[in-house]
């Protein structure tokens, strides 16, 4: 076993949620070491064609990466293992919210404008038969350009940003890319949504947390009814200017928010969460030229950190 490689304790974690093979497109490469391959290509950057000889064909381990970024499979297995972690009682659902940036590597750009083809298929033609709505729903987002793959500008150049929530022991509980101006407050309540784990046997999943702390960019109207309408306490500080707007307004306006300085200390859990994302040299930069693809990089670090801590 190779560093960075699956444990046996891991690996039997996530084989009984891997996809099966359906017996009529040829066997699938042994999952373990394609994922051994996958893991080692998001904890060190490495070009997926210098892989080492022992995961494989470079090509077998890329394609099962694209094909599972593009139809859920990370986020599914991150989802079962969470799921794993709550039954144990071992999710702290006073979660954080934040957002950091991720510099683009020249690599990521150049990405066709046409939408990427549907997951499974080998080329991007349009389906010409009845079933042409359904595999167009199924293709992954993206296309039309930097913006559509998840790419933009900031202070940085040429950047993405990753917004996350994390639970208490500082792991991701979702994920989504965006290009790196665009504001935190307009994905806040598209990461809540996100979460969802799954409860064992019947019953809806788990998607509201107890407590919820978050920095000043997150600070405004829509987020604080939002929250409230879910019933969901939160520890926001309120921004200078929404400060002097509310005084000026007089009473009428209501009174401040509340704000608990000891529940927003803990909010450098998800400070933590981005530092344990960072350290995969392949969320650190991006290199993926597909917004998708990059989800399912960063898809897969969480579903390590999970599997590890």
């Amino acid at each position: 076993m190779g560093r960075g490689d699956l444990s046996d304790a891991e690996w039997e974690r996530l084989r009984p949620f891997l996809p099966v093979s359906n017996r009529r497109c040829g066997r699938w490469r042994d999952h373990r070491q394609v994922i051994d391959g996958i893991l080692h290509r998001v904890r060190t950057g490495v070009q997926w064609r210098d892989l080492p000889e022992r995961f494989g064909p470079w090509k077998t381990v890329y394609e099962r990466h694209r094909l599972w970024s593009a139809d859920g499979t990370w986020e599914r297995l991150l989802q079962q293992v969470q799921a794993a972690a709550d039954a144990a009682g071992e999710i702290d659902w006073d979660i954080s919210v934040d957002s950091t940036i991720v510099r683009a590597h020249q690599h990521a750009a150049g990405a066709r404008t046409d939408p990427p083809p549907a997951p499974g298929s080998k080329g991007a033609e349009e389906p010409e038969h009845q079933d042409e709505a359904v595999a167009e729903s199924a293709r992954p987002p993206g296309g039309g350009g930097a913006g559509g793959e998840g790419l933009g500008r900031s202070r940085g150049g040429f950047t993405s940003k990753l917004h996350l929530s994390a639970d208490g022991r500082c792991r991701p509980l979702s994920l989504i890319v965006t290009p790196a101006q665009r504001a935190d407050c307009t994905q806040f309540i598209a990461v809540l949504e996100k979460i969802r784990v799954p409860r064992p046997g019947l019953g809806r999943p788990r998607k509201k947390p107890d407590s919820l702390a978050a920095d000043r960019a997150y600070s405004n109207g829509p987020a604080r009814e939002y929250l409230r309408r879910r019933g969901v306490r939160h520890t926001i500080p309120e921004k200078s200017d929404s400060q002097a707007a509310r005084l000026r307004k007089g009473a009428p306006r209501g009174r401040p928010p509340g704000f608990d300085e000891d529940r927003y200390k803990k909010r450098n859990t998800v400070e933590r969460a981005i530092n344990r994302m960072k350290q995969f040299r392949a969320v650190a930069t991006r290199y993926d030229k597909r917004g998708y693809v990059f989800l399912g990089t960063a898809t897969a670090a969480a579903v390590a950190i999970w599997l590890r801590t």
